[in-house]
Order: C-alpha cells, then structure tokens, then sequence
C-alpha cells in the first residue's frame, strides 16, 4: 500500500466522509506528525500506528467518499495543508472535552477537534467553536471577561466513558464538551465604553 492510499484511509475514516476541509485537516496531522521526527518515518507508518488512528483504518474496506479522499490524499502530498490545523499533531471527536490543561485547540474541522499540546494551552474547544460561528455569521466574537472567568472556576463535569468504535483517543475517559456561550449581539467599542461607565 502507497503513502497516498494509506493517507486517503486515515482521511476517510477520521472525518466527515463528505467534509474535504476535515479530510484536509486529518490529512495535515499525519504530515505534521511525518514531518516531525517523532513519529515513524513514512505516511503509511503514521497511519498504522498502533492506537492513533481508527480501528481498521489501513484494512476495512471503504465506500462513498473515497474518491474524494484520494483526491485530497494527492493533494496533502503536493504539499497542501489546513492553515487552521497549523502545527497540530492531535485530534479528537469534536463534542468531547478532556481532563488535560496542555490542550490547546486550533480549529473544528469533518466533526473532529484540532490541538496542539502546549504548557499553557488558552484556546479550549468552545472558544474554537464560538469563533467558526462568528467567522460563519460575519460578527466579531467577543466574550466577556466574567464569562471567561466564570467558565474557568466551573466544576468539570462528570467523567464518562466514549465509545468503543473510536479511536484511542476518544475511547480515553472522556466529559461532554460545555456549551458555547449565548451568542452576543454586536457591539461597537463606544457603546461597550458607556455601557461600563466610561
């Protein structure tokens, strides 16, 4: 099996199968993780890591939507890449929330949330999710500070199990994902300065 089909096969069976920007995205993890030096040293290595990627990912069989993750495989190894995902090594299903600090999401993409691992990680999925919503409805995002504070001195919720049919990662313990804030009306700087006072 060639890189291009081994990449095409964890595109297809990581994202949205009708999703090219969540091929793309997945597409540009395994380059990233290629690319890196820490992972094995070929695309079809990447994606037969033991635990990293679905379940069969390099044996079952696929069907609708492959041609257009061939199509996109051949292009991530012409060099196109997600901008969005930038440097990311990680992804998860999107709607779960983990218990770890360093997860700093990039980008939601083919119902999959993109990370990066950092120290001090200060972009948690919902901010992401607030920001495609607003980007997609022409509007500034703009979240309060005691929103933000609030948010982070809210207790985790309960801790669940994920389904057995996803990838390891997701099969990790796992929270539902809190709820994106209310969306705001739009605001301009003098009105948000008199409505403070100023």
């Amino acid at each position: 099996m060639g890189a291009e089909e081994c990449l095409a096969r964890a595109m297809y069976f990581e994202s949205n199968r009708s999703s090219e920007a969540g091929m793309l995205a997945v597409g540009t993890v395994v380059m990233n993780r290629l690319e890196s030096g820490r992972y094995p040293k070929s695309v079809c290595g990447v994606v037969g890591q033991k635990n990293q990627f679905a379940p069969g990912v390099l044996s079952k069989p696929m069907g609708k939507g492959r041609d257009l993750a061939t199509k996109t495989a051949r292009q991530v190894l012409r060099g196109a890449r997600h901008s969005e995902v930038q440097k990311a090594m990680f992804f998860h299903t999107a709607g779960y929330s983990y218990p770890y600090s360093n997860m700093h999401y990039v980008t939601i993409q083919g119902g999959n949330s993109f990370y990066e691992k950092r120290r001090n990680a200060t972009s948690t999925q919902s901010m992401v999710a607030e920001r495609i919503a607003a980007e997609k409805e022409g509007r500034l995002p703009f979240t309060p500070p005691e929103r933000t504070l609030a948010a982070a001195q809210a207790p985790a919720p309960a801790v669940m199990r994920a389904p057995v049919r996803q990838s390891r990662i997701a099969r990790q313990m796992v929270q539902p994902a809190p709820a994106a804030p209310a969306a705001l009306d739009a605001m301009s700087i003098e009105d948000l300065i008199q409505q403070n006072g100023g």
